[in-house]
């Protein structure tokens, strides 16, 4: 089955990380990515771009209101994912508990209708 694992946190916390931050932070989510992709469990995964750079759509009636940022103002906001291959959620958890990150959401893959 496949899961989603959201990583979220502090935007603040992110932006204010200094270079031996980020590239400590880099490595730890390349030997995850390498450990997941040993196992076979690696489907993608991607980091987000800030909030600044988000556009949220959002319906009204028969209308379609077009604003910047994000859809609601929180502390923590999703900064990435990955796509994760596992026999049921009790992999997934395991998994999940690698990632070097303080928050993470793990959501089940609706497979696609027969």
């Amino acid at each position: 089955m496949e899961y989603a694992l959201l990583i979220y946190g502090d935007e603040k916390v992110w932006e204010a990380r200094d270079e031996a931050e980020i590239r400590a932070n880099n490595e730890r989510h390349a030997r995850f990515a390498a450990m997941l992709a040993a196992r076979g469990a690696m489907r993608g995964g991607k980091e987000l771009a800030g909030t600044g750079s988000a556009t949220t759509l959002r319906r009204t009636g028969d209308g379609v209101g077009v604003t910047d940022g994000p859809f609601a103002e929180t502390t923590e906001v999703l900064g990435g994912y990955y796509l994760i291959e596992a026999a049921d959620l009790d992999e997934a958890i395991a998994l999940a508990r690698e990632l070097p990150e303080p928050v993470v959401e793990i959501r089940p893959i609706v497979p696609p209708p027969a």
